[in-house]
């Protein structure tokens, strides 16, 4: 998942530097298109990150499932989110800080907010209406169209405009790690106790949902192939009574039923004796709605769509008997 990460990162600085970037050069959308360029993608970026993370529905099958006779830990909930949140905010981070460096959204969204009166032709600006200067301030990004060199220097609004924003995008590059510092080293220094612990329930229901897919893919696996077993020996034993013109059908029923092989009882064995489409439904329903308490050796036994009352289970005693002979 960090290599995915990482290669999304890059991934957002190649696509900002094969992006188009062209500022529409109009006072009413100057602002709305940079900030869309701005946060859109990085949103976009983010949510990508938290879709191809698979502990995203393991989070929330472990958010919404019913608390039965596990309780459910908001620590460790937030502890996985924000670990997937960390990796998921790394590709966003990058746009938004090359978007800063590069200086192109910024000049587009505050060129009207450039003061005249200090980098300009003072004694002609106030001379303007508003709507008019608003409107010459808005062509800075175009310098195709920009007409108002004598008002004020293109080359000077771009270049004041980039250098504040390159600065706030090493302000922001600064900040973040001064923050992903704070998150992945010093905060675990003061909650030690409590970090191990939402580390490790995090990594148990990681592990526990990987293997409960495991055992479910083994068994239907082998109630797969015992099913297919028995319905080609049912067409087999059909098609020899059919070619036996009634003569087998004198034969007691119990010597008609076909022997089972070895490897159909190795595979009845996997089926650790689930054996219908019923009780295996409830059985995931039971998974779902009561998981067993994380108390090994007393787990109580397993009862139509839930967990049957009783008590933990008691060792067994083993009793050796010595027979002589006489």
């Amino acid at each position: 998942m960090n290599g995915i990460c990482g290669i999304m990162a890059l991934a957002s600085a190649q696509m900002y530097s094969a992006f188009d970037f062209n500022c529409p050069c109009l006072p009413g959308y100057n602002a709305a298109y940079s900030a869309g360029i701005l946060l859109a993608p990085p949103l976009v970026l983010f949510l990508l990150g938290l879709v191809m993370n698979n502990n995203v529905s393991m989070l929330a099958e472990e958010w919404k499932r019913p608390p039965g006779r596990r309780a459910k830990d908001p620590a460790v909930l937030r502890y996985m989110f924000c670990s997937m949140a960390q990796r998921a905010l790394i590709a966003p981070v990058i746009w938004v800080a090359v978007t800063l460096l590069d200086g192109k959204c910024f000049l587009c969204a505050f060129c009207t907010a450039v003061p005249v009166t200090v980098l300009g032709n003072g004694s002609l600006a106030p001379g303007l209406p508003p709507p008019e200067l608003a409107r010459l301030l808005a062509r800075v990004p175009c310098p195709e169209i920009y007409d108002g060199d004598w008002l004020l220097a293109r080359e000077v609004a771009v270049r004041y405009l980039r250098c504040i924003s390159q600065a706030l995008g090493w302000s922001f590059v600064l900040l973040t790690t001064l923050l992903a510092f704070i998150v992945r080293s010093v905060r675990p220094c003061f909650t030690q106790a409590a970090f191990l612990k939402s580390k490790y329930w995090s990594h148990y229901i990681d592990i526990e949902r990987k293997l409960f897919d495991e055992t479910c893919t083994e068994h239907a696996r082998a109630f797969a192939k015992v099913c297919i077993q028995q319905f080609f020996e049912a067409m087999n034993h059909d098609l020899e009574l059919g070619h036996a013109h009634g003569a087998l059908a004198a034969t007691p029923a119990s010597s008609a039923v076909p022997a089972t092989t070895k490897g159909a009882e190795e595979e009845k064995e996997k089926l650790r004796g689930i054996t219908d489409q019923g009780t295996m439904n409830r059985l995931l329903t039971s998974w779902h709605k009561c998981k067993p308490p994380l108390r090994l050796g007393q787990e109580k036994p397993l009862m139509g769509n839930g967990w049957a009352a009783g008590g933990p289970r008691l060792p067994r005693k083993e009793v050796a008997t010595y027979v002589s002979k006489v």
